[in-house]
């Protein structure tokens, strides 16, 4: 499963990565002179950056005349179905997904397609449901970035373990296609690589306590995103390790940032979501009033070419923590720098 994965990763990335920065054209807001009804389905709330998903996405959705009908799945993938096929049964004017699994909502995503609601896969990529569009962050990206701070802080040669999350979430293949190929440019070992389940951060402390022994003799720990580096942190330091690893994440988390602070997390790649989310919920209306979208990106999603938004992330570390994350109001300075 992950050799075929890997194979038609390559093949996606060839194709809908024809220039380094897809133009993101934005987006005109419709009036309010038509009701319509969006259903969005959260693989869960396990992740701290989905809930200012929701946040931002409802509330620019209801600025354009339009009503969210929210759910959360709690990482169980019968229930998002069972949610998508309700969103159908009410006939909700567009349906936007968090996706638990990047193959088992296929069907049910083609069906709500063939009774013309419109589908838009929401930062995880469904894989062969032709959804009407893919808008995400630009995840090679993210690993590219992640990896390229630890070559910047490690000699060529040296060792990395890889914490990642699902292979059942696309995105993971994704960051980890741009991870290792920059790793494998530096000639580095990666000995230990392992895949928490519904990215459930207590698997990190886990793994990383169980495997402490050849751990300790790594340079750094590749964690998918900061939930999984929070834990992976708290059990180094339970062993005195913490600020001598290098330990990546992901999302911009508060924590994570307050952890640049403290010198135990050595970088986050942070991921504008309040743009993404008011970029999606206006297409989402659109769509939803039978408007069509201009994009030029594609990705192809297994069977078919899709239209796709992807937004660059940018990494951070304590150098440009206040630049990016304070400057930009993502989160306080007070709560970032806690106690000082």
């Amino acid at each position: 499963m992950r050799k075929a994965l890997a194979v038609l990763m390559i093949f996606c990335i060839l194709l809908c990565t024809g220039c380094k920065d897809p133009e993101i054209k934005e987006i005109t807001p419709t009036t309010k002179d038509e009701a319509c009804t969006i259903g969005l389905s959260f693989d869960s709330f396990v992740i701290e950056r989905w809930t200012r998903d929701r946040d931002v996405f409802v509330s620019t959705a209801n600025e354009l005349g339009a009503e969210v009908n929210v759910q959360s799945a709690g990482g169980d993938v019968a229930t998002q179905i069972s949610q998508i096929k309700y969103f159908i049964e009410i006939e909700v004017d567009a349906i936007v997904i968090i996706t638990a699994d990047a193959y088992a909502l296929t069907d049910v995503l083609k069906d709500a397609r063939s009774k013309g609601i419109p589908v838009i896969c929401y930062d995880r990529l469904v894989m062969n449901a032709g959804a009407d569009l893919y808008i995400s962050f630009n995840n090679v990206s993210v690993g590219k970035q992640m990896a390229q701070a630890i070559c910047d802080n490690v000699e060529d040669g040296g060792t990395i373990i890889e914490i990642m999350g699902p292979e059942s979430d696309y995105n993971v293949a994704q960051v980890m296609s741009g991870f290792d190929a920059v790793c494998e440019e530096h000639g580095m070992n990666i000995p230990l690589k392992y895949n928490c389940d519904n990215w459930k951060p207590e698997l990190a402390y886990d793994f990383v306590n169980e495997n402490f022994e050849e751990i300790s003799q790594a340079d750094a720990i590749m964690c998918g995103n900061d939930a999984l580096a929070g834990e992976a942190i708290h059990a180094l330091a339970e062993r005195g390790y913490a600020g001598i690893i290098y330990v990546t994440g992901q999302d911009g988390d508060l924590e994570a940032c307050q952890r640049l602070v403290e010198e135990t997390q050595l970088v986050t790649v942070y991921k504008p979501v309040e743009k993404l989310a008011r970029l999606a919920a206006e297409c989402a209306v659109k769509l939803a009033r039978g408007q069509s979208l201009e994009f030029s990106e594609i990705f192809f999603d297994g069977t078919q070419s899709i239209p796709y938004i992807a937004i660059e992330p940018s990494a951070v570390t304590i150098d440009n923590l206040d630049e990016v994350i304070i400057d930009s109001g993502f989160h306080l300075r007070e709560e970032v720098y806690l106690g000082q």
